[in-house]
């Protein structure tokens, strides 16, 4: 299928799961789903809090990988632009004219420095991920001799334990060598706790954070006695983001599931003690499944199974069911518990699915929907971009 095809010219089932204008009963699956009034909704939410508390809010888009989906988070949420995991990523969003792109990870591969080198003839600002003062002089070398610039962020592991280094003395000495590196500009920290996102209890999230930014604020009071103030502080996740914005600390966020929220996410509690899909976020992302057999009068089968989703977080749930349970899967079946056999063949059903950035990987079009009826069709424009 040619890229540039217009949607009107596509046939469904051959090239896409739906078309404008049909039905969600309509829609072939399983496919993934937008709710755009909620995917709205929450994109919304997220550009107020962070413009009420002077914060950036540079949107995640590796959990949906899509230049559609980013342009809202810009248009309606006032993003100032994108976190990606890979120069792959970087490229699909530097093409569409994404002016302000976060590698937020290491390049170190030879092949992959040169190619991040080149993005900001795009004429977009390329920052990348350091954590090795070795890592200086291979970027530094590929964006002179592309006569481009890459602005640096030094990566603090701040509880992930991953990437990062952990003490201030080496954040210093990575600063300071991109400071002196032709073609390199320092311009700041990231801190990304990822360890503590889902931990259920407010409080003790609370409490990762507490240390993330006490070793953050060692970190950022250092590089300012060294002259090299952090331009940037940029971290936060859906279940953190209260946190940094309040630590006058922060001043960038990189949430990116609160657009989609998952089951996985959704479990964890709010100030008060509520889960954050029952009133924070809405659940705006589907995979919609059919039932395509009851031959067990206790179960039904639908059409979604491994290959339509991640269940590394859990099995997803049936949206606004309590009646019915899906309870197990395999490549391509799913397994529904219906004790009163309330299911029919072809019925449609909304999966919440359990981690929405790799279940969002193995798919090719979002399909939005709004009250019923499908409004639009999105490519999952960077899927498969692993490198």
């Amino acid at each position: 299928m040619n890229a540039h095809t217009p949607i009107a010219d596509l046939e469904v089932g051959f090239d896409v799961p739906a078309l404008p204008g049909m039905r969600e009963d309509e829609i072939q699956t399983p496919c993934l789903i937008l709710d755009l009034d909620a995917l709205e909704a929450n994109v919304r939410k997220m550009g107020d809090y962070a413009k009420a508390h002077g914060m950036r809010h540079r949107a995640h888009g590796k959990m949906h990988k899509s230049v559609d989906v980013l342009k809202l988070q810009q248009d309606l949420g006032g993003a100032c632009g994108v976190c990606c995991q890979k120069v792959s990523e970087a490229e699909v969003f530097a093409r569409a004219g994404i002016k302000d792109i976060l590698v937020s990870n290491q390049v170190r591969d030879p092949a992959k420095i040169d190619r991040l080198a080149k993005l900001p003839r795009f004429g977009a600002r390329i920052i990348v991920c350091l954590d090795d003062v070795a890592n200086v002089a291979d970027l530094s070398a590929a964006a002179h001799k592309h006569g481009t610039q890459l602005d640096c962020f030094v990566e603090i592991d701040c509880g992930a334990g991953r990437c990062g280094v952990k003490t201030t003395p080496d954040v210093v000495a990575i600063a300071k060598a991109v400071d002196a590196a032709p073609n390199l500009r320092f311009a700041g920290i990231q801190a990304y706790q990822g360890a503590m996102q889902h931990i259920d209890g407010f409080e003790e999230r609370r409490a990762k954070l507490d240390a993330a930014i006490a070793q953050v604020r060692d970190a950022v009071e250092a590089l300012k006695r060294e002259g090299l103030e952090p331009e940037l502080v940029s971290g936060g996740g859906t279940g953190s983001y209260y946190f940094e914005s309040e630590s006058g600390l922060y001043n960038e966020l990189q949430c990116g599931s609160y657009a989609f929220m998952d089951a996985d996410y959704g479990r964890i509690l709010d100030r008060e003690g509520h889960r954050i899909d029952a009133g924070e976020w809405k659940n705006a992302l589907f995979i919609l499944t059919s039932v395509m057999s009851h031959a067990k009068a206790d179960k039904a089968i639908c059409d979604a199974g491994l290959k339509a989703q991640s269940v590394d977080s859990g099995l997803p749930f049936i949206f606004g069911r309590t009646d019915v349970k899906y309870i197990k899967c395999s490549d391509e079946h799913g397994v529904i518990d219906d004790p009163e056999g309330k299911l029919k063949v072809n019925d449609k059903l909304r999966l919440v699915p359990g981690h929405c950035d790799p279940t969002c990987n193995v798919h090719d079009w979002y399909v939005g929907v709004r009250n019923g009826v499908v409004e639009t069709l999105w490519p999952v424009s960077a899927r498969g971009k692993a490198y």
